[in-house]
């Protein structure tokens, strides 16, 4: 099947770097969760969304090991790509919304898959860090580059497939360190991907970034 599309979501300011999510617009072309497993393992994205409903926002995500409820960044993407006010997703209705070159959506972080959020001393230790051992611990190492303005340098480690891979940018990491700190973040992950996220009343969390279409 070669019917998908291809996105980098929370790009740098120069619209390079994001992480790759797959979109598959017409999700009735492959209904069957299985087979949307199989695809989503062959592709290696680490996200692959297929649309079951464009007008209602209604989407079904994939990881290459397993069915998600919710998952930040591909959340975020397929919000650019399909423009409407909110996405459905199995953990619940996200808001979602278009502010010039930025697209953000409103979650909640007990949605978000869970993540080792670690702190560490200054942001020129986080960009020495090597890969955790093993692939058992999802790590979100961060350390504040300016505290004042709530900007903060990250690495996101998640194990896939028996090895512990970098992300270049994680939304739900991102979400959850947001709700922990309680305040506006602007986050520079991986190899200079960027991630805005705001606390909302009420629990929510409002995540953001640029998308682009890579093809």
């Amino acid at each position: 099947m070669n019917d998908y599309d291809v996105l980098r979501v929370f790009c740098a300011a120069n619209g390079g770097l994001g992480e790759e999510l797959g979109v598959v617009r017409d999700g009735s072309v492959l209904p069957d969760p299985a087979r949307r497993q199989e695809l989503a393992a062959r592709l290696g994205f680490g996200g692959t969304v297929f649309v079951d409903d464009p007008e209602r926002g209604t989407v079904d995500l994939y990881s290459p090991g397993a069915r998600l409820p919710f998952a930040g960044y591909p959340c975020v993407g397929a919000a650019w790509l399909l423009d409407v006010p909110e996405l459905i997703t199995a953990a619940g209705v996200a808001g979602a919304r278009q502010d010039g070159e930025f697209c953000w959506i409103e979650a909640r972080a007990e949605w978000a898959a869970p993540w080792v959020l670690r702190r560490y001393a200054s942001a020129a230790e986080v960009e020495r860090l090597g890969p955790p051992p093993g692939a058992g611990e999802r790590l979100y190492a961060w350390a504040w580059e300016d505290e004042a303005a709530g900007r903060i340098r990250a690495r996101g480690f998640a194990g896939r497939a028996g090895r512990t891979a970098e992300d270049e940018a994680s939304g739900g990491a991102a979400l959850l360190l947001t709700a922990h700190l309680g305040r506006a973040l602007n986050i520079t992950q991986g190899a200079g991907s960027q991630i805005l996220t705001a606390p909302q009343p009420m629990g929510w969390v409002e995540i953001g970034g640029r998308v682009v279409l890579e093809r």
